[in-house]
């Protein structure tokens, strides 16, 4: 990824607060990390960075498809890292402690081309979230 080319073809300069935003991201691939949590880790090695640096640095990247942006409807909007070949995402989410897992696997695989087809719609990108519970929790209720 060219981060300095995608910026400049969409008017923009990189510049070192941005490059450390996009570190943090990329560094802490398959995290799903909060505009506060990027802001303290950017900060730890660049304590002259602004919050409201990265919470414009945050939407930029997203639009240009190398950030996700989700919400795991705990209130907090979370971001991660993309991949060019990254389209599909799917998460399973514990209801008790929180814990999110990725699922690796396209869960929709050929049925997302017929569904897409049958409402003459170009999907950009989706997130599917399964709800349950954590193999932690569920052990934590069998003790009891």
């Amino acid at each position: 990824m060219n981060l300095k080319k995608n910026l400049n073809k969409r008017g923009f300069r990189l510049t070192k607060q941005r490059q450390a935003v996009m570190e943090v991201v990329l560094n802490t691939k398959g995290k799903h990390l909060s505009s506060g949590e990027i802001f303290e880790m950017v900060k730890h090695n660049h304590p002259s960075i602004g919050l409201a640096t990265v919470y414009r640095t945050l939407p930029l990247l997203e639009k240009m498809n190398l950030l996700s942006k989700i919400s795991l409807d705990d209130g907090c909007i979370r971001y991660e890292a993309l991949t060019a070949k990254e389209q599909g995402h799917h998460h399973l989410i514990c209801i008790k402690c929180g814990a999110v897992y990725e699922i690796k696997e396209d869960l929709l695989g050929v049925r997302e081309k017929e569904i897409l087809e049958q409402n003459h719609f170009n999907a950009a990108n989706y997130m599917v979230k399964i709800y349950g519970y954590c193999i932690s929790c569920i052990d934590k209720d069998n003790e009891i």
